[in-house]
């Protein structure tokens, strides 16, 4: 990527530092009688990577700075190589800059550009020090990381219009009268859940994903794992879920086994019993809806997954941020690598097509005293990550069984742990063990744990007990 700190302007100590780290992924040396022909290639090169910075004016083997005799005349060259790509490459205007009392032109290029470069047909890569021609696989990677060519827009080997269940399109259709008109196939084709293919429609990859009868037949990777771990790290001690089916399913259960391990804090405001959730239940939706939304689906062998510790939320999914979006203009910019699949969640409901969520995600988080959401990209991915908090909410050190991370009160410990040793238990011998509270406190306690899904209750009346579930 463009070296920290370099923008537009460069500086004098931007520039010695530059000059300093010498030709790299990121910085290219370049003599000032340097050709259009081999800037325009280094440009492509550094634009279908991460972003670069050409110094023309310096000899390539030394490092030192030979200067300019024409600027105007360098600056030119860099212009018409910019503009002799395809498409035209737009960046910053060049600047010539100090170096000692050598002149310089500082080519900038800058990262998360959104298209695909090419130079006379030739698709080029930086790499190390070398601009590499790019191979068919990492071509149509790129394309579709840029959003040249649309995965969710691709049809399948194999796939057939009665692989989509038409219950479900119908429902959808049912809520969009305009569509709807249209019927069922031509709405979907003009969606792009379906394609022309071979004469006949076929449903794309989008379609299966969200109209599927077995949409994991096609992408084995679209689910979800949900984990939730006793402490604030990965242990043996978890629950977890794995979701599968399409999209809209998954969003829907996702939620929901969220909201069933995340605590909450029971307060009385009068006569009513105010249940306070650990973290804004519209902030998990929007992160599991982003996450669904826009992961690479291309990627296999990973699943978006969805860690909850005793302080912090962090959902992951694969797939670093597509276009021209990073990290630091998460807030303000819009670009989705699947359209189809974010039109479609858009029109159930699930998501503003308009905007997707993040700056509501970190107004509601503040306005619940919480800490902003951190947005980070990895090696492969983007995570997100929600705080609580922590030991202020409910005490987060483990006990035997890891009962309090499903926010039991302390006579409910009691119980969960009598009935690990004993296997059941009755309202008396829950009376038994808190013999200073009511009978209906008691009753309360027990339906709260059905309610959790930590008991189930057998029998009627008398013959009543309970069990873990």
């Amino acid at each position: 990527m463009v070296p920290a700190g370099v923008c537009a302007q460069v500086t004098s100590p931007q520039l010695q530092a530059l000059l300093a780290a010498g030709r790299g992924a990121d910085v290219e040396l370049r003599p000032e009688a340097t050709t259009p022909a081999r800037l325009a290639e280094t440009l492509v090169a550094f634009a279908n990577a991460d972003g670069g910075v050409i110094l023309v004016g310096v000899d390539p083997r030394s490092g030192k700075p030979q200067g300019l005799s024409d600027p105007e005349a360098a600056l030119d060259r860099a212009l018409q190589a910019a503009l002799a790509t395809d498409p035209p490459l737009i960046i910053p205007l060049p600047q010539v800059s100090e170096a000692g009392e050598k002149k310089v032109l500082v080519v900038t290029v800058p990262r998360g550009l959104p298209h695909v470069y090419s130079y006379k047909g030739k698709y080029l890569l930086r790499q190390g020090v070398r601009n590499q021609p790019l191979d068919p696989r990492q071509l149509r990677r790129l394309m579709m990381e840029r959003g040249s060519v649309s995965f969710e827009g691709l049809v399948p080997d194999g796939a057939r219009l009665d692989d989509l269940d038409w219950d479900k399109v119908r429902h959808y259709l049912s809520g969009l009268e305009a569509l709807s008109r249209a019927g069922p196939e031509e709405a979907l084709l003009h969606r792009g859940c379906l394609a022309q293919d071979d004469g006949g429609l076929r449903p794309t990859y989008a379609g299966l994903l969200l109209f599927g009868r077995e949409p994991q037949r096609w992408v084995r990777s679209s689910e979800i794992l949900v984990t939730r771990y006793a402490g604030t790290k990965m242990d043996d001690r978890f629950v977890k879920e794995q979701i599968r089916g399409t999209l809209p399913e998954q969003v829907r259960r996702a939620e929901a086994s969220v909201a069933s391990n995340m605590r909450h804090e029971v307060l009385l405001v009068g006569l009513e019993r105010i249940e306070d959730p650990e973290y804004p239940v519209d902030v998990v939706r929007e992160a599991i809806v982003n996450a669904v939304a826009h992961r690479d689906y291309q990627i296999r062998g990973d699943e978006i997954r969805i860690l909850l510790f005793s302080d912090r939320i962090q959902f992951y999914s694969p797939g670093r941020l597509p276009g021209h979006v990073t990290v630091e203009n998460l807030v303000d910019e819009r670009f989705s690598r699947n359209e189809t699949v974010v039109q479609i969640l858009s029109d159930m409901g699930f998501v503003e097509r308009l905007g997707y969520g993040i700056d509501r995600m970190i107004r509601l988080m503040a306005r619940a005293g919480l800490p902003a959401p951190r947005f980070e990209e990895t090696t492969a991915g983007f995570r997100v990550t929600l705080f609580g908090r922590g030991t202020s909410f409910v005490s987060d050190e483990p006990d035997a069984h890891g009962w309090h991370h499903m926010g039991v009160n302390e006579r409910q410990e009691k119980a969960l742990e009598y009935l690990a040793e004993k296997g059941r238990i009755t309202n008396r011998e829950y009376q038994e063990l808190c013999p200073d509270v009511s009978a209906e406190t008691i009753r309360r306690d027990l339906a709260d744990m059905v309610r959790k899904n930590l008991l189930l209750k057998i029998g009627e009346k008398r013959a009543t007990y309970y069990i873990l579930k």
